[in-house]
């Protein structure tokens, strides 16, 4: 391969070609990497891994591109998306170790374009950060051959950065031949190391960027034949990764000890900017996810199977972050004592657990996490150990839901994951619906499903958004049907209940349709300001007349703390007046907050 117009300096521009050129050599080279992975697992998917993070990255540097300035600040500002967009992309245990060799690159520009030196101390300061991530280093793996990169970097009399580019591809081919006389598996199996081989494409094409041309490098023998395991015999083994914010670095420490306690091939590793990605192979997803929450706040949570030879999504969630894989994840359920399913209000789990039947949604940031096990085998007609918990604000409001059978945890003060992952381990049910009711965002109910989920307990989190959905999603609760058809029962009832909100405005705000001043009514329709009047009765009678033109059946109205004196009798009527034949329930919730919760079915 020859490219023309080498170069010996590397501004934002040429750096962000380098990465392109990076996702050109991956792509070409996935299969023969996916091909050489034996280690840690059989797994046959880090080119994959590899090629996914470097397009993360790449995609980050494109924006910050577009963003920056010519010169230095350009090429920092470029590094830095990369090792950023490669952090919170990372696939795999492959794609955390390429964040750092990215991050070392962003740290060795700080000061100016990237150069033969920049090159020396980026590939020092990456090999540095990879072994403090690793709870075990292994060696044999690309781990050492960064290791030899950055020495044959150092050691490069050469002041080009073609130069110190060629010795450091070089010292890595070289130590990459090696790697099947340090690692017994591969040795085994006839090959080199996978994601080693992914470093020196890395590698090579920054060759290629400053020299014009591509080293030559052998065809690496792949494996005589596929390795796989028996599903019937082979321990649970799971890939889990997310992303951490709000912690620091003691905490991450503590973080990847835990982790290496419950599992092998740790990785924790950070941006320099306050994001990290931590990876574990282990049998207990669920601890690993723990651990996770009690480090800091936790999304883009993954959990892969890597037990059976197939490396599939579990379930994947995270915050909004301008990027969106269908917000709440994405689900296949890769083996029967592990489904975990995560999807926003529109899809609902069948029966078979690996499709979905669409519905009308109320709103699309909640999310439905489980573990359907051993409950489908149930005896037809068999009452199920199941309970429900509710998270409920209001004393009027808790009656309401103990009343029809449910536990509630109050909700008056906020609720965090730890707080509600400590309820469900409360329950003393085999199976737990769990209605959230808005307290929490779709990425930290992932995590509290999967980390409340073991093996002696099912957790189902239904996507009820509010408590009027809650309460429509408890009226269908049915202990009689398998777990799955309860939920998806309760599920479509809380899916097909729109539902709204009357509030006093406390300051001047700017919403969706205009300024609010104190005193104003506002009318949400979900969590959407839509509407603005003079006072709470007014904006009720206007929501109410917009809730009600999509057409509705029931309507209830959940009465606040802080609603005016006669507030649910006049809506009553209004209702009455204008939609003649639609029923009205009007309950005492006693909420703070919302003067009044309203549910159209």
């Amino acid at each position: 391969m020859t490219v023309s117009g080498a170069r010996e300096v590397l501004d934002g521009t040429a750096l962000l070609c380098w990465g392109r050129t990076c996702l050109a050599g991956l792509e070409h080279r996935r299969e023969e990497i996916n091909a050489l992975n034996v280690f840690p697992v059989p797994d046959a998917d880090t080119g994959t891994n590899l090629l996914a993070t470097m397009r993360a990255a790449v995609e980050a540097g494109e924006a910050a591109a577009a963003r920056a300035t010519t010169g230095a600040s350009a090429a920092h500002a470029v590094a830095v998306a990369m090792a950023h967009g490669a952090t919170t992309g990372a696939r795999g245990n492959s794609g955390i170790i390429l964040s750092q060799v990215l991050r070392g690159v962003a740290e060795a520009v700080d000061g100016g374009p990237f150069t033969a030196d920049s090159l020396r101390v980026a590939l020092a300061r990456a090999s540095e950060l990879v072994r403090e991530a690793l709870s075990v280093p292994i060696e044999g793996t690309i781990l050492t051959v960064l290791d030899r990169a950055s020495a044959a970097a150092a050691g490069c009399p050469d002041q080009a950065l073609a130069g110190v580019a060629l010795a450091a591809a070089d010292g890595a081919a070289e130590a990459l031949g090696d790697t099947p006389f340090q690692l017994g598996v591969l040795r085994e199996a006839g090959v080199v190391d996978a994601g080693a081989r992914g470093l020196v494409v890395l590698l090579d094409s920054l060759v290629t960027m400053t020299r014009g041309e591509a080293p030559a490098r052998p065809e690496y023998p792949r494996p005589p034949a596929v390795r796989s395991t028996s599903a019937g015999d082979a321990e649970p083994q799971y890939e889990v990764m997310y992303l951490l914010a709000d912690s620091d670095e003691s905490r991450v420490a503590a973080l990847r000890a835990r982790l290496g306690e419950l599992g092998d091939s740790v990785a924790v590793v950070g941006d320099g900017g306050g994001c990290w990605s931590a990876h574990v192979h282990c049998a207990d997803a669920g601890a690993a996810v723990e651990a996770g929450i009690a480090a800091g706040t936790l999304s883009r949570i993954r959990v892969e199977n890597v037990a059976y030879g197939s490396h599939r999504d579990v379930w994947s969630g995270h915050r909004a972050t301008g990027e969106h894989h269908r917000d709440g994840g994405a689900v296949t359920r890769s083996d029967p004592n592990f489904a975990a399913r995560a999807c926003d209000a529109r899809t609902w789990p069948t029966r078979a657990g690996d499709s979905a039947i669409s519905a009308p949604a109320a709103d699309s940031t909640q999310v439905v996490v489980g573990a359907l096990g051993s409950a489908a085998a149930r005896p037809p007609g068999t009452p199920a150990d199941r309970g429900v918990l509710a998270v409920v604000a209001g004393a009027g409001a808790a009656a309401l839901f103990e009343d029809a059978g449910a536990v509630v945890l109050a909700g008056d003060e906020p609720v965090t994951a730890t707080t509600l992952l400590a309820a469900i381990r409360r329950m003393p049910n085999r199976e737990v619906l769990v209605l959230p009711n808005g307290a929490l965002p779709a990425h930290e109910l992932v995590a509290v499903g999967v980390a409340a989920r073991d093996a002696h307990r099912d957790v189902l989190l239904l996507p009820s958004a509010s408590m009027v959905q809650g309460l429509a999603a408890l009226a269908v609760h049915d202990r009689g049907r398998i777990a799955v058809d309860d939920a998806f029962a309760m599920s479509e009832a809380a899916a097909t209940t729109r539902w709204g909100a009357l509030r006093a405005a406390t300051e001047r705000a700017l919403t969706m349709v205009g300024t609010c001043e104190p005193g104003d009514g506002l009318g949400l329709a979900g969590h959407d300001v839509v509407v603005i009047e003079r006072d709470v009765r007014t904006a009720g009678r206007t929501l109410l007349d917009r809730l009600l033109a999509f057409g509705g059946e029931l309507v209830t109205l959940l009465i606040g703390a802080a609603a005016p004196e006669g507030l649910g009798d006049e809506l009553a009527a209004h209702i009455a007046l204008r939609f003649p034949g639609v029923e009205v329930i009007v309950y005492s919730g006693g909420q703070q907050g919302d003067s009044v919760q309203i549910g159209v079915e």
